[in-house]
């Protein structure tokens, strides 16, 4: 092929923010993808070399550019380490973009790929699978099929059965549409429920519209929520991510909030940046904006209301796993330990590179499945350093992640979302 179409005009990347980089290197410790293979083309400003080598024609649409892209975990933390703020993740998206719709993948991948995306981004067919999961964990199928044994006839398929969530129903839960404040009203706010997070973590969910009462919050829970895009933005998919964004904004703007609550990190990270997805739409841009500029973090928005004269002692030792989109993406990192530290008895160790990633990273971790298990060996080993009785975690793909590692490993840790250990101090009782 001609080597002047690697990229389109179609979401080309900005070449603006391909010359922002200095190639100083800052980066280079930062990325775990780096850090395991030692090249660099595994790294940030490696992956911006090849980048704009494709964006000007002098390499094709090829397996090279694409592996080095792919094993791209997404992950942000060289935004965070870049003294120049090259917004990598926009690069990183728009490259994959092209890689979709101009490169010709295997029968094998590509058909790995639609399963997960006519499935994963849907909670009504997510739901279709939760009597098989229940079923799974209820005969304890996980240890009779290890992973060195699934492996042998497809790694991603045993990524996918091996992560599946500990679901304590077959049916699932769903939530009222609206929930009265607890005492005075003071804020009126509306949940995202999310697809994973409502069909496989209710739980969490229901610990969220809890805390969120008790901070004097009036709490709506739209009804037909669809998917917020994250999943398809990340990989490459942005007119699909582009979608169902519209169809969320034009849910959420016929509600008068004062935010927009998020308990999940690629989800809010994501609709934080709506008003950059949709930029130009004649449409939605404007109510796009509007969304991002009233979405919150669960634990960001609660760091804000008053609930510290609620909370009863809790005698558990703790550690805080940093999801991407929450400390890289969003740039919250004390808010959720000042709130836990808030708890009376509560012990919070910190763990050695809390803000390293897992190696979950949206469908990561079942179509690079190799970099993801060593990710994943590197978060056990770290999470095993501090003794912990729980892990916190803000993301329900981290929590899928890491309790699929703690399974194979000697470990009693319990990972919980950080809100859940919110309203157990709230009830004065664990579970």
């Amino acid at each position: 092929m001609s080597l002047e179409t690697a990229f389109d005009n179609t979401d080309r990347p900005s070449r603006k923010i391909i010359q922002d980089c200095v190639h100083c290197g800052f980066c280079l410790s930062s990325c775990p993808t780096y850090l395991e293979t030692g090249n660099e083309l595994d790294s940030p400003r490696g992956r911006i070399h090849l980048i704009k080598a494709a964006e000007e024609g002098r390499i094709p649409m090829g397996e090279s550019l694409v592996k080095h892209l792919d094993l791209c975990l997404g992950c942000l933390a060289c935004e965070t380490a870049c003294p120049s703020g090259v917004k990598y993740g926009s690069l990183i998206e728009m490259s994959r973009a092209q890689i979709e719709r101009r490169f010709k993948r295997g029968l094998g991948e590509k058909i790995l790929r639609a399963f997960i995306f006519k499935i994963f981004p849907y909670p009504q067919k997510l739901r279709l699978l939760l009597p098989f999961v229940y079923l799974i964990k209820t005969l304890g199928l996980k240890r009779v099929f290890p992973p060195w044994l699934l492996n042998r006839i497809s790694p991603s398929a045993s990524s996918m059965f091996h992560m599946l969530p500990e679901v304590s129903s077959a049916f699932g839960e769903t939530l009222s549409a609206f929930y009265p404040a607890i005492g005075e009203r003071k804020k009126k706010v509306a949940l995202l429920s999310g697809c994973v997070q409502r069909v496989f973590f209710p739980e969490i969910n229901r610990a969220t519209v809890e805390v969120l009462r008790a901070s004097g919050c009036e709490v709506f829970v739209p009804k037909n929520q669809g998917c917020c895009g994250a999943l398809s933005v990340h990989s490459g998919r942005l007119e699909e991510g582009r979608e169902f964004a519209r169809k969320l904004v034009a849910l959420f703007a016929t509600l008068n909030v004062d935010a927009i609550v998020v308990n999940s990190a690629g989800c809010g990270s994501t609709m934080k940046e709506y008003a950059e997805i949709l930029r130009g739409d004649p449409v939605y841009s404007e109510a796009a904006a509007q969304l991002s500029a009233k979405t919150v973090d669960v634990m960001e928005f609660l760091s804000d209301a008053e609930i510290g004269e609620s909370l009863h002692p809790l005698d558990i030792k703790i550690t805080y796993q940093d999801a991407c989109h929450i400390v890289h993406g969003q740039g919250i990192r004390s808010a959720p330990r000042e709130l836990l530290r808030s708890i009376p008895g509560l012990e919070l160790v910190e763990m050695p590179r809390s803000d390293h990633c897992c190696g979950s990273a949206g469908i990561y971790n079942i179509v690079q499945t190799e970099m993801s298990a060593k990710l994943l060996s590197g978060k056990i080993s770290e999470i095993g350093k501090t003794g912990a009785n729980y892990l916190a975690v803000g993301n329900p793909g981290c929590m899928i992640q890491i309790r699929k590692g703690l399974l194979g490993s000697d470990s009693k840790t319990k990972v919980v979302h950080p809100v859940e250990i919110l309203n157990w101090s709230l009830r004065g009782s664990i579970n």
